[in-house]
């Protein structure tokens, strides 16, 4: 591993990816209000100046994506969704006026997150964080051209949806990432994530699709480019 997206889901990960992006350049940077944190800002009349200071960091050269964001309906209920919908429409405005890259989080709210992105109108470049999704979600993302990123989730017993919608993936829009310091891949699943364990993950993604190993990391290296741009 020689580079990678650090990403900011509330303001202060947010302001620390822009500062780690000044003094390390193997780094692009991400930011935004988590579609969790999103209510808590609101609650606190805050909602409105943490966007806009999402959009301030979001300035720099090396930010090339407004994300995590996206819909929730794991953790948050109730009127808090409207929040965490609200939210989600003015991220993909910035996005999309700042020629930024999307970084979707999508836990259990498929439909919504498609529908609202038809709504407003998809940014050119969508990720999906921590791909969660199914053969239909897989085939949604293949239509629109955006990208699916795993994680060491694709590792686990339990997770055949996961590879069944990597095999139909496009390759080119197959990315891999970590989700640090959570989801680490077998077998050491459990344990504290870090970029150091991407290598499994890879691995695992070569023996699904049947694909040489080093061809594979050229291509999710190629394809992240895509999706981020160049380091320089």
């Amino acid at each position: 591993v020689h580079r990678a997206v650090q990403v900011g889901c509330d303001l202060p990960s947010s302001r620390f990816t822009v500062e780690a992006l000044d003094v390390d350049d193997r780094l692009l940077g991400a930011v935004a209000l988590h579609p969790n944190d999103a209510p808590r800002y609101a609650a606190r009349g805050e909602f409105e100046s943490a966007l806009g200071e999402i959009e301030h960091l979001a300035s720099h050269p090396r930010v090339r994506a407004i994300g995590e964001t996206g819909l929730d309906y794991y953790r948050t209920h109730g009127e808090a969704l409207e929040v965490q919908r609200e939210s989600f429409r003015r991220h993909i405005d910035i996005a999309k006026r700042l020629g930024l890259t999307l970084q979707i989080h999508d836990r259990d709210a498929h439909d919504d997150v498609v529908r609202i992105l038809g709504e407003e109108g998809a940014p050119d470049r969508v990720v999906f964080h921590c791909f969660s999704g199914d053969e239909d979600l897989a085939r949604t993302c293949n239509e629109h051209g955006w990208f699916l990123s795993f994680a060491g989730t694709l590792t686990f017993k339990n997770a055949e949806n996961l590879r069944r919608a990597l095999v139909i993936a496009e390759p080119s829009r197959v990315l891999v990432e970590t989700d640090s310091p959570f989801l680490t891949p077998h077998p050491f699943r459990g344990r504290p994530n870090a970029s150091y364990m991407v290598p499994y993950t890879v691995r695992s993604m070569a023996e699904v699709l049947g694909d040489d190993l080093a061809e594979l990391c050229t291509r999710i290296g190629d394809n992240t480019v895509a999706a981020y741009g160049a380091l320089d």
